[in-house]
């Protein structure tokens, strides 16, 4: 029988005996009292919905198990089958929610039992304690006991799943390394430092013998005076600063100091120099212009080049072609916390035009240990960290909706405005169409841009609450899928996404005829550059999603959208 026929088979729960597993209830009962320390009720039910997840299972499936919550399911899990959370076949997703699956480890069907809200007002004393409506000590744990026992499973409700793919996979740790901070053995996939010295850690202090490296150059760089600098060879860069006017380079790396080259070292503050005599050792450490140069190598993936050779221990990324800059985030977070090195760019997402710098990477002393170094490299496994994304040149359509628009009653001024944007970003509008607050017509538009070729359609209005806002509707009718509608930004909140096959759509509101700069200028780059926006995007707006409304508008030379 399979799983699905299973399921089906049983719609409703039945009643049951008050056996848990193997277990009698009484034997359940003290065999939680010694796994658990005390036989919770959430372990008590958590017993009763594992083995009604169970019987719904084809027999002989070996399977996994996810608990939806971190109290008292797990070990009900646990204390009844193989899966644990020190095999891996117990993984906790901790989404708050009193929710247990089992999955065929192979194929990832299963069932996923969960507390039903709706079947909790026969049991009050069950519904007290689980929607916490009194204090613990004024509950009567008795009858609680006693309402679960009677109830078991019949508080739940039952459902068909499909794991995700990556849920699966065999947890494994991947290699272990020593963390360069606190000396402690770790998952390297965890990152460059362990997790604790990333700020995860529960101390509020540690104590430890590990001295601070404070002085981290190698002991072969020597320090001399100013007075035996002549004939001397310049390790790094050195820097002048004329305060409002200048900064850059005084002497470059190689260079010979001359007497005459004295009086100018003083004037930049310097009475000492580093010399390199040859005494570093091979191979234990790396100049700052050679990481530097290896670094912006890594970093650069399509559209990204290096703005010559390394000054002052950086280089600086430059884009070699007009678009959208894309960073892996994850990547530069990783690649950030290992120790001595640091990369900074402009804000992911932001257009660039050929030519504009918008990051810098280096190692921040003047030598990088070479294990410093393979960290860093080794934390930009992967594509590159930096891409610069082309916008496409799209067939745009315009669907401008909205009754008084159509009946004359006012002039439109969207479509300039649309039309605006869309040029600016080097694509076309190839037709208009205007139409009334009517689903049908608006489902009929939009499927007549898309007989016509048009890839991108932007709509505009009926966006709002109104009941004659139907837009939504409307495009709903004409077959858009995987429609995501409001974003936290303002201007802008009832943005709409979606697409019909290959054709994209966003929905504008009509707050775009009064603000310059909406939600649309964040979105639309975003689209002409090929990427497919989630609600987890969408999310990320609302840091920096507010606009100042400023009388005169900079954007994008502002902080909206950053």
């Amino acid at each position: 029988m399979n799983l699905e026929a299973a399921v089906t088979l049983k719609t409703d729960i039945p009643s049951h005996d008050d056996s848990i597993g193997s277990y009698t209830y009484e034997e359940f009962f003290e065999a939680a009292r010694r796994f658990h320390g005390y036989p919770a009720p959430g372990l008590m039910l958590g017993g009763y919905m594992m083995e009604e997840a169970r019987k719904h299972l084809p027999e002989g499936t070996i399977f996994d198990a996810v608990s939806e919550t971190s109290w008292c399911l797990p070990d009900a899990v646990q204390m009844l089958t193989f899966c644990s959370v020190g095999n891996g076949w117990l993984k906790i997703k901790n989404l708050g929610v009193y929710a247990l699956s089992l999955y065929d480890k192979y194929t990832g069907k299963g069932i996923r039992i969960r507390v039903d809200p709706t079947k909790l007002d026969a049991w009050p004393e069950v519904k007290s304690w689980f929607y916490k409506l009194k204090p613990k000590k004024e509950q009567d744990t008795e009858r609680l006991q006693s309402e679960i026992r009677q109830a078991g499973a019949s508080l739940c409700s039952l459902e068909t799943i499909q794991m995700k793919p990556e849920v699966m996979g065999h947890r494994s740790k991947g290699g272990i390394t020593t963390c360069p901070l606190c000396g402690d053995a770790y998952p390297g996939s965890f990152g460059a430092i362990c997790r604790t010295c990333q700020g995860e850690g529960p101390y509020l202090e540690r104590k430890s013998s590990r001295n601070l490296i404070v002085d981290n150059l190698p002991h072969g760089l020597k320090s001399v005076p100013l007075s035996e600098a002549v004939g001397k060879t310049a390790v790094h860069d050195m820097t002048r600063i004329v305060p409002g006017k200048s900064k850059g380079p005084e002497f470059f790396k190689d260079h010979n100091f001359s007497a005459g080259d004295v009086c100018r070292l003083q004037l930049i503050g310097k009475n000492h120099i580093y010399v390199d005599e040859g005494d570093i050792p091979d191979g234990e450490w790396v100049h700052e212009n050679e990481v530097a140069e290896t670094f912006g190598r890594i970093m650069a993936g399509e559209g990204v080049i290096q703005a010559g050779l390394p000054r002052e221990g950086k280089v600086t990324l430059v884009a070699e072609q007009d678009g959208l800059l894309v960073t892996d985030l994850e990547m530069m977070n990783r690649f950030n916390l290992v120790p001595d090195v640091m990369v900074a760019a402009r804000k992911s997402g932001s257009l660039v035009k050929k030519g504009t710098r918008f990051a810098g990477t280096r190692a921040i002393p003047l030598y990088l240990s070479r294990n410093n170094f393979s960290k860093a490299v080794s934390s930009l496994n992967g594509d590159p960290l930096f891409k610069i994304a082309p916008l496409r040149k799209a067939k745009v359509g315009l669907l401008i909706t909205g009754d008084e628009v159509f009946s004359g009653l006012i002039e439109d001024k969207f479509e300039a405005i649309i039309t605006a944007k869309v040029q600016a970003l080097g694509s076309e509008v190839v037709r208009t169409v205007i139409g009334p607050d009517s689903r049908d017509c608006i489902r009929d538009a939009a499927k007549s841009l898309m007989d016509e070729g048009c890839d991108l359609i932007i709509t505009t209005a009926g966006m709002s609450v109104d009941p004659d806002d139907v837009t939504r509707h409307g495009l709903v009718d004409a077959g858009v899928t995987d429609l995501l509608y409001g974003a936290p930004v303002l201007p802008g909140t009832m943005l709409l996404l979606a697409r019909a096959g290959d054709v994209q759509i966003i929905g504008v509101p009509a707050c775009a005829l009064f603000f310059k700069s909406t939600s649309l200028d964040l979105v639309l780059p975003r689209v002409l550059a090929g990427q497919t926006l989630t609600r987890k995007d969408l999310a990320a707006f609302a840091d920096g999603g507010y606009c100042m409304e400023c009388k005169t508008c900079t954007f994008p030379k502002c902080p909206f959208g950053k």
